[in-house]
């Protein structure tokens, strides 16, 4: 039971951080603010997070809530293929309306300049778990190609969701990151296609 509430502390603390720095921008959010609206307490904050641009790498956190909220949603018989193209679609949708593009480049930046650990590329999120098993089910069904390793599919795959969001970061969002997604990612990943 303590594991669980502490998932749920440091949730709360991550989703109370999120939405007030949509609310009023990183620079104008508080500690405290953010410990209020998560009703916690500055100690929880602290227990979890160093600082508050510790919290710059918890984006991590809000996309692996959206993936687990997909999961749930997607229909467990649709083709391998489509199912990845769903999860990216529909966490790009969620990053260009809810994301203030200044903070997922500070998540991205943060992420380069970082001697501890690198949030965006730890194996055991849910993230590369949900991606895991998409492409061992894809393989399996005979829909993702057997010749390349689960691993070099999800490399790819993450790979180029991170260079598109990249791009759009550096484009100032001149263009709708879940529309060119979707033309440039199925041409992409086709390759991974069993013939």
């Amino acid at each position: 039971m303590a594991k669980k509430d502490a998932r749920n502390t440091k949730g709360r603390i991550v989703d109370a951080a999120w939405s007030l720095f949509y609310e009023k921008g990183y620079e104008g959010t508080t500690i405290e603010e953010i410990v209020e609206r998560s009703e916690t307490s500055k100690g929880s904050f602290y227990h979890y997070f160093d600082s508050k641009d510790a919290l710059l790498s918890s984006l991590s956190y809000l996309f692996d809530a959206k993936y687990e909220q997909l999961m749930q949603d997607m229909d467990p018989e649709m083709n391998s293929f489509d199912k990845l193209m769903y999860l990216n679609h529909e966490l790009f949708l969620m990053i260009e309306n809810s994301v203030p593009m200044d903070l997922l480049a500070q998540m991205y930046s943060s992420q380069l300049i970082t001697y501890g650990d690198r949030h965006l590329l730890n194996q055991s999120r849910t993230y590369y778990r949900v991606l895991r098993r998409i492409v061992i089910e894809g393989q399996s069904r005979g829909q993702l190609r057997t010749d390349v390793s689960v691993n070099e599919i999800i490399k790819a795959y993450a790979m180029l969701e991170r260079a598109m969001i990249y791009d759009w970061c550096i484009c100032n969002g001149d263009y709708s990151l879940y529309q060119y997604s979707g033309t440039e990612l199925p041409l992409f990943l086709s390759a991974y296609k069993a013939k």
